[in-house]
């Protein structure tokens, strides 16, 4: 165990091939909206919740457009 947590190490499979995970296409993709974002670009605020803040709204206008 590491730290408190355990650490697992994936075995190869034979036929080994690419094959794209799902999972890591939306987290590009929310990442790059949020580089569209230019407040985000440098963190200029004094305390941490103030950034969590400006993240939430940046993610806003996506979510609402999914609505």
């Amino acid at each position: 165990m590491l730290c408190g947590a355990r650490v697992q190490v994936s075995q190869r499979h034979q036929l080994h091939t690419f094959r794209v995970i799902p999972k890591r296409w939306v987290v590009e993709r929310s990442l790059s909206w949020l580089e569209k974002c230019r407040r985000l670009w440098k963190n200029g605020e004094r305390k941490l919740n103030t950034s969590l803040q400006m993240v939430n709204l940046a993610f806003l206008p996506v979510l609402l457009k999914r609505l």
